[in-house]
């Protein structure tokens, strides 16, 4: 069994879902060249304007501020020791101030330009910053780009750098969904993982959520610490359920070799649990929220039925979006590009960037790119790749080739084909339509992979598509 390993596409572990992972960083050398192109997606809309050329209308904000590391993260943060207070803290508003003159800098390439959907503060710890700087950046935003009545705007906060007058000034914001970083229930795991809260600062935070009337709010979790005992893992998903948030997302841990985590452990090998107990640990998961009332969505998001996170949906739709702030990553024009992670460069790379010093015009288009970055991302989702516009965008050829190449797990019940009404096709169907390239071609409208097994392959089996794409 395959360890999970998609983590989310993000600029920050465990809780963020900005996709720099797949992508080629700037830095200071080649901030005057265009960044390479490395994925686009020719999935065209009714008015025939190439997706990835559609305007962006949702935006992450990277703010990378903490407390201080934590033993698992390799992401780009400022760590501002427990002594600090932010609101008197010089490196936070002259931060903001950087961020807000990339947003003024950034280039406008439609007329007129669609307002923002959705808006989501990442980190870091986005709670640490002030509502009056927070405010600022809004503020910005809605200048450059305009900002939907409706948008939803999310933040992540951590248990311990919030109480209820900051959150309300947050929600006069129009701050409207709250990502609560718990991460586990234990105090023991807290504690190892170099968290800087423990769980009365959790219960808290909760408290605080729900007195303040915020109806939007999810609770991230991490599985395969070190030392996690099926019973903590699963004690910390009846105290998830019984919090009653309206989304979850659970987080295989990954041991980078940049953290504290990477140079103490070897995956796989104690203190850390088997791959075993980690496929256990998923699985345990998806059975405890999906019986709780949760729809699995995506490889690591549930949610209650309308709570679905919208900015981290455009990830998985493969939208284009505007990435601002350290580290963070834009999708505008079929182009992804990240921003330096070091503080200095990306100083240096808001200067250039107003000065006209950066060009991420490319013209240039890789199929084969396009067409993996799609069945990756489409993939992670509980409705899967859907075979009909994937036809038109890279032909029904290559359609058929993944039909058939997914043989093996179909009949394993690791890949599960659906009709064009999402009716799943039996492996006794798919065997006839096997035979019968016409009617593959017009019968399955869907691929996903299955829950939680197929999730749990999601490596394996997104490698044998890829094999078939570059063939």
């Amino acid at each position: 069994m395959l360890k999970l390993s998609f983590t989310p596409l993000s600029t920050t572990f465990p809780s963020k879902i900005i996709p720099p992972r797949l992508l080629k960083s700037i830095t200071t050398n080649t901030l005057s060249q265009a960044p390479q192109t490395v994925r686009q997606n020719d999935t065209t809309t009714s008015t025939n304007t190439p997706q990835h050329k559609l305007p962006p209308k949702s935006a992450y904000i990277h703010l990378p501020f903490c407390r201080k590391r934590c033993h698992y993260c390799d992401f780009p943060i400022i760590a501002l020791g427990s002594s600090s207070a932010p609101e008197e803290d010089p490196r936070i508003l002259n931060y903001i101030q950087t961020l807000c003159r990339e947003i003024k800098a950034t280039s406008l390439n439609s007329n007129p330009n669609p307002s923002l959907e959705t808006v989501f503060f990442g980190g870091g710890t986005p709670s640490l910053v002030p509502p009056k700087l927070v405010s600022l950046v809004l503020e910005t935003l809605s200048s450059k780009f305009g900002v939907s009545l409706e948008a939803e705007m999310s933040m992540e906060m951590d248990p311990g750098t919030f109480d209820r007058g900051k959150l309300k000034e947050l929600m006069e914001l129009r701050v409207n969904r709250v990502s609560l970083g718990v991460q586990a229930f234990q105090d023991g795991l807290l504690k190892a993982c170099g968290r800087a809260h423990g769980v009365k600062e959790i219960y808290e935070a909760i408290d605080i959520v729900k007195a303040c009337g915020v109806e939007n709010w999810s609770l991230d979790l991490i599985s395969s610490l070190p030392h996690q005992t099926p019973e903590m893992w699963e004690e910390s998903l009846k105290l998830t359920i019984q919090a009653h948030p309206t989304h979850v997302s659970v987080y295989d841990l990954q041991v980078e070799k940049d953290t504290k985590f990477g140079v103490l452990y070897t995956p796989g090998e104690f203190p850390l649990p088997s791959e075993d107990l980690s496929a256990e640990f998923y699985r345990m998961a998806s059975r405890m929220l999906t019986d709780a009332g949760y729809n699995h969505y995506e490889i690591s998001s549930y949610c209650r039925s309308g709570y679905m996170c919208k900015h981290n949906y455009t990830y998985w739709k493969n939208e284009p979006f505007y990435g601002f702030g350290l580290g963070s990553a834009s999708y505008v024009n079929g182009i992804r590009f990240s921003r330096p992670r070091k503080l200095k460069e990306f100083m240096h790379y808001v200067e250039l960037l107003e000065d006209g010093g950066v060009n991420c015009e490319d013209d240039s288009t890789d199929a084969k790119d396009l067409a993996m970055d799609v069945i990756m991302l489409s993939l992670r989702t509980a409705r899967g790749l859907d075979l009909k516009s994937f036809a038109k965008a890279f032909g029904c050829e290559l359609v058929l080739s993944l039909c058939k190449v997914y043989q093996p797990y179909v009949e394993s019940g690791h890949i599960v084909f659906l009709d064009d009404k999402l009716k799943t096709i039996t492996v006794d169907e798919y065997s006839s339509l096997l035979s019968d390239d016409r009617k593959m071609s017009e019968v399955p409208a869907f691929l996903r992979l299955s829950d939680p097994d197929g999730f749990l392959l999601s490596n394996e089996l997104i490698s044998h598509a890829f094999g078939v794409v570059g063939s």
